[in-house]
């Protein structure tokens, strides 16, 4: 696991410039940060003991490793694992090396059983990027990151086939393996091929034991995964135009790891930056409102059909949330004909002009969703707004269009008292009523919950370890939730495979994956655990599992419940396992 050690901000500052290299990625410039953490003479000492040539060995997947320390991990000979078919399961090795190592590759073989084998295109090995992230310990927030202790953190899982292993550096490698539906049940054997150039430097054995049970594909999972969307960060990282063909068929590549998680809402914009642009890049509009010459309104949703048509086409289906009509600075954008200029208006619930410029959209909006077949999933979503303002919003929302139902990531227990809140998420630290849960699930409504920046442990900051990301799931489902939100799926900042802090957030709070739809160690770990939370749900749903297999499986997930879960000195890690264990064993 690593430590945390840091210095004053000159020193920092200074150790990071000096040390920034080129780290062989495809994009032209990309760098990896130097260690801010000055390594000490007795580290110096025991790299002088780590041998000749490179080291390899297995590690847990839980935890983040230290590019400039020397590892005294707990190391595995063999990386063992089971899995229904259908699933993804993850391992996770390190490589370091005193003297350096050239053109380094990690070859999955061919994973082997009576029944048949697993070929190598159902497996890769992914070299663990470092970026700049804040220490784990609670700091003040402010929008100067700069000003606080920062650290390298292992993240991003880069697609690059070979790289050099620096002298005195560790280099983590992602090992993941996709089950086929059709493989036969069965304990396999493979291994590993660490190569320099084609020369065999070390073989990292794995043994695999396949389930006879079968995992859906994530378009047929039911856990409500909500990660929000920021298609104008792909414009900027990708250099296309916005809303361009380029623009959407980098979209397609960046949203299908999402759609591969199970997503299950697309997140749309209704006018421009319903966030009053908290983010490095701002949200641009996908309907355009134009006021004509005569006085009345008309709307262009090309952009917006396009979207949410792209968005359903990898499998993103359930739910269109469309936000706001209350944004957070209640200003919006139109075309005015008459002036041949952009205006801009500052439209607060309850006054005259909201419902001047809300009731004529809403029932032409209503209009044209029912002209496509999406008006029964699409919802008008709300962040964190007053009750007052929520009052305004949801009266007229009722008189215009009754046919759309209200999301909202609600603070102030908003959900009981508009019944037509389809979609209800809350904050993990103020946990909804279980009866309140049963009662809306039981009229087809959602509830799941969030994390956000105010929630130190667990999260899926980039200084988080890897498996809070698989505790929140957990969590939320042996409270009951539906699913789990996170407000940002890749609202990157300005250079997050250099630095993943940004603003007032905690590192890596913006996004979960990198520009060039490249994971992380955190969103693999949170698929993970959606794909524990199916099997439970399919368990629960088998007849033959009966009332003994649900009760392991509740006393499994009450362990969860039996500690503060804001307390990170628990044994988390091996509560998780215990989860997975039930789920396999039953």
């Amino acid at each position: 696991m690593m430590t945390t050690k840091h210095f004053g901000l000159s020193l920092v500052t200074v150790l990071t410039m000096a040390v920034a290299v080129s780290c062989g990625s495809p994009e032209p410039g990309f760098r990896e940060a130097g260690d801010p953490v000055a390594v000490l003479p007795a580290e110096g000492s025991l790299w002088n003991l780590a041998g000749k040539g490179l080291n390899a060995g297995w590690v847990s997947a839980d935890f983040r490793y230290s590019r400039s320390t020397v590892p005294e991990a707990a190391f595995r000979d063999t990386l063992k694992i089971a899995a229904w078919k259908g699933e993804r399961v993850s391992g996770q090795f390190l490589l370091w090396t005193m003297d350096g190592t050239p053109h380094v590759s990690c070859v999955p073989g061919l994973l082997q059983s009576e029944s048949g084998s697993i070929g190598t295109d159902c497996q890769s090995c992914r070299f663990v990027r470092y970026t700049l992230a804040d220490t784990p310990e609670p700091e003040c927030r402010c929008n100067k990151p700069e000003d606080h202790p920062f650290m390298l953190v292992p993240d991003m899982l880069d697609n690059i086939p070979s790289m050099d292993i620096e002298a005195r550096t560790v280099r983590p490698v992602w090992f993941s393996a996709d089950i086929p539906r059709d493989a036969g049940a069965g304990v396999y054997v493979g291994e590993v091929a660490v190569k320099s150039g084609r020369r065999t430097l070390k073989t990292l054995p794995v043994k695999l034991t396949v389930i006879d049970r079968t995992l859906p594909s994530p378009d047929e999972w039911t856990y409500h995964l909500d990660l929000w969307q920021h298609p104008s960060a792909v414009a900027r990282t990708s250099g296309t135009e916005m809303w361009s063909d380029g623009h959407f068929e980098a979209l397609s590549s960046e949203m299908s790891l999402l759609a591969d998680a199970g997503q299950k809402v697309i997140t749309c914009t209704l006018n421009r930056d319903p966030w009053n642009h908290q983010c490095y890049d701002g949200y641009e509009n996908m309907i355009s409102w134009i006021l004509g010459k005569d006085g009345s309104w008309s709307y262009d949703y090309k952009v917006f059909d396009r979207w949410v048509s792209l968005m359903m086409s990898l499998g993103v289906d359930k739910m269109i949330n469309c936000y706001s009509m209350v944004p957070w600075n209640c200003l919006l954008d139109y075309y005015d004909e008459a002036n041949s200029e952009m205006k801009t208006v500052e439209a607060k619930p309850g006054t005259e002009l909201f419902e001047q410029m809300w009731r004529p959209f809403l029932k032409d909006f209503k209009q044209h969703l029912a002209s496509k077949g999406w008006l029964e999933i699409t919802n008008i979503a709300m962040d964190e707004r007053s009750p007052q303002e929520m009052d305004a919003a949801a009266t007229l929302l009722q008189e215009c269009a009754p046919e759309m139902g209200f999301a909202i990531a609600d603070n102030h227990q908003s959900y009981r008292k508009y019944t037509m809140m389809r979609d209800v998420c809350v904050d993990i630290s103020n946990p909804m009523d279980s009866s309140d849960v049963v009662s809306r699930r039981g009229n087809g409504f959602t509830s799941t919950f969030y994390a956000c920046c105010s929630t130190a442990f667990p999260n899926t900051y980039t200084y988080s370890e890897p498996y809070e990301a698989e505790l929140l799931v957990l969590y939320g489902e042996a409270i009951g939730y539906d699913g789990m939100l996170r407000w940002a799926y890749n609202s990157w900042p300005e250079d997050p495979c250099f630095d993943s802090r940004f603003g007032h957030f905690g590192s890596g709070d913006t996004y979960f994956v990198y520009p060039g739809a490249r994971s992380s160690m955190r969103f693999e770990r949170l698929r993970d655990g959606i794909e524990t939370a199916e099997k439970i749900r399919l368990l629960r749903e088998n007849p033959d599992c009966g009332d003994a297999c649900a009760e392991k499986l509740d006393r499994a997930l009450s362990l969860l419940l039996d500690h503060r879960i804001n307390d990170p000195g628990h044994p988390w890690p091996q509560l998780l396992q215990k989860i997975t264990d039930v789920s396999n064993g039953l």
